[in-house]
């Protein structure tokens, strides 16, 4: 242990700082952006599950794999808000994926000066600390990712069942996490190129049958739940079948993966790091062409699937590859001899490192003007997804006198309205929040029963889902409280604001009596 401190003291020292650089800009204003859709399912979810614990596989009943709630659920309740927990966990993620990203490359190149690199880069790579800040649960699957690669690895080098046991656990944690952990299960027989000869082969054919037998165990204990069997039934709704590439094989292949490294990784990668990514795996594919191979491999497989197969594909989906394309990033300083290679080299890195920490900067500071990807700046800024406005109402309502019962009624009744609100409400029984439907000409008659029963009644909606004009507001029965105008809209593929439509509001109403006139 003394020769293990002596030989790795100033490594371990600076990656500690490098883990405490990353915590602390995670959570600068880690509340900033508004609750996204996807949070407040997740969170209400976590709420109910701590609530009751015959709801322990609630997130079954819509095909999703319950691992992250489980953790939350137990945290939520010690804190007072959902969100910063719901948040923090991802934070927490994140710091182990930078651990995880330091020991494989490691592990790999045995330099470590190349793994302190790749560990700070995914401290700050937008992409990274975007979703490091998010209460979903790609985070999580990135982390065991990573963790399920070294283990393998170490499977790989010295055939040992204790590390074939540990790559079990980390793969079941992944699938108990995220659908997409099958990446992982098809991924680690590419670990097999460092087996020497074909006895050595077939021990790590067995020891691998161990790690998946350990996951696939671990995975069938949501089998203890109700609808178990929607996992797969909506996985299907997230992709087409496997006949899809005899049959249309270029739609949406050529446009996502056009997405994915023209615009995703230009704009949150950053763009540079595409450059150093490919010095790395030229310099290095003859030294190290095995653990090259590798990298590339867990990198751009996943990436060539989606495309292929995804219905649907946001960046968030594609996390868990983005720590094995930092890794070829920070292998573009091995094997560097020339002086003026060092340079160029040196210089790429440090432009790609200002890029990350003015992207960084803007996300701590004003999330709207960050250089989104169009989808990620209409999904969690611009559009009904995006939850401005829902904090603000619930301390409206919590400020209100006890008595009578207060009644909300939210568009629509799953995701960033009727959720996001319950998140806030959670301990304050004396509100009701009811969804109510969308598209609306007329106040629902939910809230009209609630009104002439004597309760307190408010109506909380989108500018897009209400088809009421302003001026018969007062007609219907409706006085605005207030508006939470979302981000301006950008025109597709372009730094300026939209000319078309209006500009998306959450709008908060009380229900009163109708005026006539």
């Amino acid at each position: 242990m003394t020769k293990l401190i002596k030989n790795w003291f100033w490594q371990i020292l600076i990656l500690i700082g490098i883990l405490i650089f990353a915590f602390v800009i995670r959570i600068l204003h880690l509340t900033i952006l508004p609750v996204f859709a996807d949070e407040a399912i997740y969170i209400r979810w976590s709420q109910v599950m701590a609530a009751e614990s015959t709801l322990r596989f609630l997130p079954l009943s819509d095909g999703k794999e319950p691992l992250y709630m489980w953790i939350l659920m137990l945290l939520i309740r010690h804190f007072q808000d959902p969100l910063w927990i719901g948040r923090l966990e991802s934070v927490i993620c994140g710091i182990g994926t930078i651990v995880g990203i330091f020991a494989s490359s490691y592990l790999l190149f045995k330099n470590k000066i190349i793994s302190l690199l790749a560990s700070f880069l995914w401290a700050i790579v937008p992409i990274a600390f975007f979703f490091d800040r998010m209460a979903l649960v790609d985070s999580m699957l990135c982390m065991f990712g990573i963790w399920t690669f070294f283990f393998a690895l170490l499977t790989a080098k010295f055939k040992r069942l204790d590390t074939a046991m540990l790559a079990g656990f980390c793969l079941g944690f992944a699938w108990l996490t995220k659908s997409p952990a099958i990446f992982f299960i098809l991924l680690i027989p590419v670990t097999w190129l460092f087996a020497g000869n074909f006895k050595e082969l077939l021990k790590l054919i067995g020891l691998t049958l161990v790690t998946y037998v350990i996951a696939f165990g671990m995975f069938n204990i949501l089998r203890l739940g109700p609808n178990f069997e929607l996992i797969a039934s909506r996985n299907l709704d997230y992709v087409y079948p496997i006949s899809h590439i005899w049959t249309n094989p270029r739609d949406p292949f050529t446009s996502y993966i056009t997405e994915v490294f023209a615009d995703w990784l230009i704009k949150m990668g950053p763009g540079i790091g595409l450059i150093l990514a490919a010095i790395g795996i030229f310099r290095n594919y003859k030294k190290y062409w095995k653990e090259v191979a590798i990298i590339f491999a867990w990198f751009l497989i996943p990436l060539l699937v989606q495309s292929e197969y995804a219905k649907v594909l946001t960046v968030r989906y594609i996390l868990f590859t983005v720590p094995f394309f930092i890794i070829l990033i920070s292998i573009a300083f091995l094997n560097t001899k020339k002086q003026l290679v060092k340079l160029i080299t040196l210089t790429l890195l440090v432009v790609f490192i200002i890029q990350s920490l003015l992207f960084d900067k803007d996300l701590i500071v004003d999330p709207a003007t960050a250089n989104l990807p169009n989808s990620e700046r209409s999904g969690y800024l611009e559009e009904w997804t995006a939850g401005q406005g829902i904090k603000e109402i619930s301390f409206y309502l919590r400020s209100l006198p006890t008595a009578p019962q207060i009644v909300v009624g939210t568009e629509g009744f799953f995701g960033t309205l009727p959720d996001g609100l319950e998140m806030y409400l959670n301990n304050y029984p004396k509100v009701t929040v009811v969804g109510t439907g969308l598209n609306f000409t007329d106040v629902p008659e939910q809230l009209k029963a609630a009104f002439k029963a004597g309760d307190q009644t408010f109506f909380v909606v989108n500018t897009s889902r209400i088809l009421i004009k302003p001026e018969d507001y007062q007609r219907l029965g409706l006085k605005l409280i207030a508006s939470y105008p979302k981000a301006m809209i950008k025109e597709k593929d372009s730094d300026e604001y939209a000319r078309f439509g209006p500009q998306e509001a959450l709008l908060f109403f009380q229900i009163v009596e109708p005026n006539k006139k």
